[in-house]
């Protein structure tokens, strides 16, 4: 029978993860709408570049505990790989597409990154260095979480996790790089931003 108490942590996953942070903290402290500013995007990249580090800084880190937050409640409740996966995909699905903004959210990065800080931490912490070294060389933050998102799968098999974490970073490595799709363009065409510009 499927447990009640784990529906309700995936759904509340869900409702906290739409929850647009770049968004309000745009609003409250800058009185713009960061959705009509820069590339459009809510996220801490577009945040930090419009309206400053610090409030992108808030922003990324706001846009991780809200992927951490519910793992950590369905590992302590449900005691369950599965579940605390399920309510970390709902996390991060809400932040891709938020049910206050008409399922128009971000790309997911930041909220990933929270996930799998608390699923993996170690394997997160080598795919972050790979994230730094791309963005080292190149200084481009789009291309760094490209290739962050595809090699996390591989990592995880490398530290030996288990295969519903490594299922996990497929699907949602898959769903980063289609939201960078039109960054994707643009760095085939040397038209992309980069990183301080």
């Amino acid at each position: 029978m499927m447990n009640k108490e784990a529906l309700v942590i995936v759904a509340l996953a869900y409702l906290v993860g739409s929850i647009p942070f770049g968004l309000i903290l745009s609003k409250v402290f800058a009185s713009t709408d960061i959705r009509k500013a820069g590339s459009g995007n809510i996220g801490a990249t577009n945040v930090s570049r419009v309206l400053g580090k610090k409030l992108g800084a808030l922003t990324l880190i706001f846009d991780i505990l809200k992927g951490a937050l519910f793992v950590i409640v369905a590992e302590e409740i449900i005691h369950s790989e599965m579940w605390a996966c399920l309510a970390g995909l709902a996390a991060f699905l809400g932040h891709l597409f938020p049910i206050y903004l008409r399922f128009q959210g971000g790309k997911g990065v930041a909220t990933f990154i929270g996930v799998f800080l608390t699923l993996s931490p170690l394997a997160l912490l080598a795919d972050l260095g790979i994230f730094l070294l791309v963005l080292y060389q190149t200084r481009y933050v789009s291309l760094g979480s490209i290739i962050a998102a595809a090699l996390l799968p591989v990592i995880l098999l490398v530290f030996s996790y288990s295969y519903v974490y490594v299922i996990l970073a497929v699907i949602m490595g898959g769903f980063i790089i289609l939201r960078h799709r039109d960054n994707i363009q643009r760095l085939k065409q040397s038209r992309e931003t980069k990183f301080g510009e």
